[in-house]
């Protein structure tokens, strides 16, 4: 795929390369917004997938445009998820997402403004774990 391509909706981007430390496998990057609600179309190869974080204060939301991937909160079962799927992430809330093994995937995802809004980044989703998805 080359950056201007579509996969889903939205052109896929550039690779994301600033916050390619976050992530495992390579991730794509098209900034919808920058300024009041951000957001952003972001694209996984197959197998990739972003560290456990969190969203301090104001949460995420996902709307889901192609593809098959899932996500994960801490302590909880993996949900796999297909175009239509809107996962609300609540703040404070450790989680991560990403592609399943076997297919591209691609979000939409909104930063829900807050005073003080800020992300954390935790350690990677570690292969073992990651295997275990179907």
């Amino acid at each position: 795929m080359m950056t201007g391509e579509k996969f889903g909706p939205f052109a896929r981007g550039a690779k994301n390369d600033a916050y390619a430390q976050y992530f495992i496998g390579q991730s794509y990057l098209n900034m919808l917004t920058t300024s009041g609600v951000v957001t952003a179309n972001v694209t996984f190869e197959p197998g990739c997938r972003n560290n456990w974080h969190i969203h301090h204060k104001g949460g995420q939301i996902l709307l889901v445009t192609a593809g098959r991937g899932y996500y994960q909160e801490w302590g909880k079962e993996p949900q796999e998820l297909h175009p239509g799927d809107v996962v609300n992430i609540a703040p404070e809330v450790k989680h991560w997402h990403g592609a399943a093994p076997d297919s591209w995937f691609a979000h939409i995802a909104i930063e829900v403004p807050a005073d003080g809004a800020k992300n954390e980044w935790c350690e990677p989703v570690g292969d073992e774990e990651y295997s275990k998805l179907a």
